[in-house]
Formats: structure tokens, C-alpha cells, sequence
């Protein structure tokens, strides 16, 4: 009788004529222990490599978004590779030079400002020495106020959720008067959500397209990271069409996206609902947060792959 022991499995021989067959059975399980061995190692191996995200506001604009992720990542030691590759530029609206003939022409109630960007279009046509009433300003998020705030321009109201939705629900009439006046300086992209619900409310709302966001023209070295990307990060729908248009309609890395808004558009461009993240409030902070759960996902799925691809090598 013969006894061969191997990874802790006993195995008994008690005809010479079999022990050809106990190596042949040797050799193959041990080949397999290797196997699971190396799936093993994969697997711990792809739970430490950094997870590729993409920022893809316009260039010079993903600074803060930058050392958010990075703060954030650092403190749940989520390794990653942070690429800015931006999907949209701002151009001139076609009603970019009717502006400031507009602020200073007529007494406004309200200037409704709703993104960084139109804050910025609004503070390069801002003289408030020039009108015998200065509006009150309203700002759509805190990103937007600061903005104005940095360009000395003072404002009399921020809604409790960054979305027109809210604006719309929350902005009050100004009493005593017939008609409440609004100027909008909006993308020329924006959607009608926030005109069309001040003024089933009653306000008179004139819309000027003061800019424009078009989409950005990558080199052919960010066409090439772009393939890299496991998380992209969206700011608006004119972010993801960017990205499609330059990926080649590449809808399956993870969106984390700023809110709702843009977490639709993605929705409505395939992407499945459990690659989408995004926070209930808009924000920077929540947006983080976001850009994590979706870090983690991409590390989970990237796991998953590897253990696929091992169970089909081993079969």
C-alpha cells in the first residue's frame, strides 16, 4: 500500500496498478490549487489598484472638484487615477450683447442666475451704477452665490435645493404690483423648466441666451486615457453628450453625477440605473459622496470580472 499526501488531502493507494492514475489526479489538483490561488491574489490585487475617474467640466474648471475627490478618497483609502478630460466649452450666446443694454434699460424685480458660468457671463455686463434700481440677485446653488460674491455682486436669495424646480416653488412675488419682473441669462441649452414655471405663477420672465456650451474636441492622447476611465463625473446634460460624442457612446463606465438632472440624462442615453449615483440635494459635497459609491462600484464590478474571466480560464 502506497500513501501519497497532498494540500492536506490523503490519498490511499492499495493497488499498483492505480498509482499511475493518482499522479495523473495529483498533477491536475494541483494545477487547480495554483489557480484558485492566483484568482485569489487577482482578486486581492484589483481591491488595491487605483479605480480611474474622469472630471469632465470645461478645462480649468474641475480644481475644487479635484481636491474634494482627493480629501475624500485619502480618508476612506479609496486608491484612484484622477484625469481631467473635459466635455464642454463655453462660447458667446446669441444674446450675449443684448445683456447689458437689458440690465441697465429697465428696472428688473429679480435676475435669476443659475450656474457658475452665467454668474460670470452676468458679473462681465454688471454696472450696478448704472441703474436707478439694483435687482435683486437670486443664485441656484452656493457654487453660484460664490461666484457672484467673488464679482462684488450682492445676493437677496438662494433657493433650499439647487434645482429650478425649487426656484420656481420657492420665489415670492413681489407684493403690490401688477407684474413681478425676472431677467433669466441663460444657456442657450437650458431647458424651459424655470421660465415656463414663474410664469404660470405670474412672473414676466425674459429669457436672454447669453451662452452657449458646446462640446469640447479631445486630442487623440484623452481619446486614448478615456478608454481608461471607470468613473466618469457629470456636472449636466451637455457634459454627457460631450463624453458620448467622444467616446464613441461609451455608456458603460459609472456616472456620478452632480443631481437629478444629470443622473436623467444619463438614464435617457442607456446607461443602467445601478451605474448611476448621484445625490438627492445637487452640491459639490454630495457630488463627492456620489464619485465614491461609484468608485466602489467600479472596484466591485472590475473584481467580478476578474473572477469571471479566472472560473471560465480553469473550466
Amino acid at each position: 500500500m502506497m500513501s501519497f499526501v497532498f494540500a492536506s488531502v490523503a490519498v490511499v493507494v492499495t493497488s499498483p496498478s492505480n498509482v499511475r492514475q493518482i499522479e495523473a489526479f495529483c498533477l491536475t489538483f494541483s494545477f487547480n490549487v495554483r489557480r484558485q490561488d492566483a484568482s485569489t491574489c487577482l482578486a486581492a490585487s484589483n481591491n488595491h489598484d487605483p479605480v480611474v475617474v474622469a472630471m469632465t467640466r470645461e478645462e480649468g474648471k474641475n480644481d475644487k472638484l479635484r481636491k474634494q475627490i482627493e480629501i475624500e478618497s485619502t480618508r476612506l483609502k479609496q486608491p484612484l487615477s484622477l484625469l481631467e478630460l473635459p466635455c464642454i466649452a463655453h462660447a458667446s450666446g446669441p444674446d450675449y450683447d443684448q445683456l447689458s443694454t437689458a440690465l441697465t434699460s429697465q428696472s428688473w424685480d429679480y435676475v435669476v442666475v443659475t450656474s457658475p458660468e452665467s454668474a460670470n457671463v452676468l458679473a462681465s455686463a454688471w454696472d450696478a451704477s448704472c441703474q436707478d434700481k439694483v435687482p435683486a440677485v437670486v443664485a441656484v446653488g452656493i457654487a453660484t452665490e460664490k461666484v457672484l460674491a467673488k464679482n462684488n455682486i450682492p445676493v437677496s436669495f438662494v433657493p433650499s435645493k439647487a434645482t429650478a424646480e425649487t426656484l420656481v416653488q420657492e420665489m415670492e412675488l413681489v407684493t403690490g404690483q401688477d407684474t413681478t419682473t425676472v431677467l433669466y441669462p441663460a444657456s442657450a441649452r437650458a431647458q424651459t423648466t424655470l421660465q415656463d414655471g414663474l410664469s404660470q405663477r405670474g412672473f414676466a420672465v425674459t429669457r436672454l441666451n447669453t451662452y452657449d456650451t458646446v462640446t469640447a474636441t479631445w486630442t487623440e492622447e484623452q481619446t486614448r486615457l478615456a478608454q481608461t476611465v471607470q468613473v466618469a463625473c457629470f456636472a449636466s446634460p451637455s457634459s454627457i453628450k460631450g463624453w458620448l460624442h467622444n467616446t464613441n457612446n461609451n455608456h458603460q463606465v459609472m456616472a456620478a453625477c452632480i443631481g437629478s438632472t444629470s443622473a436623467t440624462a444619463c438614464q435617457k442615453h442607456g446607461w443602467k440605473d445601478e451605474h448611476i449615483f448621484y445625490p438627492e440635494a445637487p452640491g459639490i459635497e454630495g457630488w463627492v459622496e456620489s464619485i465614491q459609491d461609484a468608485m466602489t462600484a467600479a472596484r466591485q464590478l472590475s473584481h467580478d470580472n476578474v473572477a469571471a474571466t479566472t472560473a471560465d480560464t480553469t473550466v
